[in-house]
């Protein structure tokens, strides 16, 4: 699933090429928006949020979407139709640039002074102009039971982290995924590292963790099952990991025994 790094730099790049430029076409493909028109209105910008990406059109009017496991954007010259691929649910375009977005989970429009109905749930954004880390703790910590790998997942708590941040970010500290909220030391630093490690992926494809940009050396253990850790040579474990009742919250957990005991 891309993650709040992913999102921000596919929201830049919506921004840059919609914003400030009336829409020759809008086409959506989906059922419920299929007659929405909003041709000849100006982008006024995309933002994103967490891994939320809220496109603002004049007339109080916000695209709301959601790339959950496969979706994409992308961006390419107004010069000829856009793809009849069945994947394709929405097509905007200008004079200069046509952004097609390709499986997306979630396409809706709502009124911009609504957006909180989508997006009011989720937690300080970790590339978000407004990051609270002090409010991302107290939510954390409001979950003193729960396991630090399903807390750092739910993005009521704080918004951008997904199953690759999660791993790697509680590697680093050598935590146990299962290690219960209220016993992780220095919360604040967990959540600092975190707020780093998307920082510094935001603006490059691909995401590296250990500082070795070259294929297979990306990350310390996400991905890794049964080879050995980077750092003791244990082989790194992976096991089913399931959030709090729901099926969208299960993820494959990559940890190190040795470096994450407990």
């Amino acid at each position: 699933m891309p993650e709040g790094d992913v999102v921000w730099r596919t929201c830049r790049q919506l921004d840059a090429a919609l914003a400030g430029r009336p829409l020759t076409r809008s086409d959506f493909r989906v059922p419920r928006f299929a007659t929405t028109n909003l041709v000849g209105r100006n982008v006024r910008g995309a933002v994103s949020r967490g891994k939320h990406l809220l496109i603002r059109v004049d007339g109080d009017v916000t695209i709301h979407t959601h790339l959950r496991m496969d979706g994409s954007w992308r961006i390419r010259p107004a010069t000829g139709y856009p793809p009849t691929d069945h994947r394709v649910r929405l097509v905007l375009a200008n004079a200069e640039w046509q952004a097609i977005g390709y499986q997306l989970g979630v396409v809706e429009v709502l009124a911009t002074s609504r957006e909180h109905q989508a997006v009011g749930h989720l937690g300080p954004d970790l590339l978000g102009p407004d990051w609270d880390q002090v409010e991302a703790v107290r939510r954390l910590l409001g979950q003193s039971t729960r396991p630090i790998g399903e807390a750092l997942l739910d993005q009521a708590n704080l918004a951008g982290i997904g199953n690759l941040f999660k791993a790697e970010v509680l590697f680093l500290r050598g935590i146990s995924p299962w290690r219960p909220v209220g016993k992780v030391p220095d919360l604040p630093g967990l959540v600092e590292l975190a707020r780093r490690l998307l920082d510094a992926n935001k603006e490059r494809v691909g995401q590296v963790t250990t500082g070795n940009p070259a294929r297979g050396q990306e990350t310390w253990v996400y991905g890794r099952s049964g080879r050995p850790c980077r750092r003791c040579r244990t082989p790194i474990k992976a096991d089913g990991h399931a959030g709090r009742g729901t099926a969208s919250m299960e993820r494959i957990t990559f940890w190190c025994p040795s470096c994450q005991p407990g």
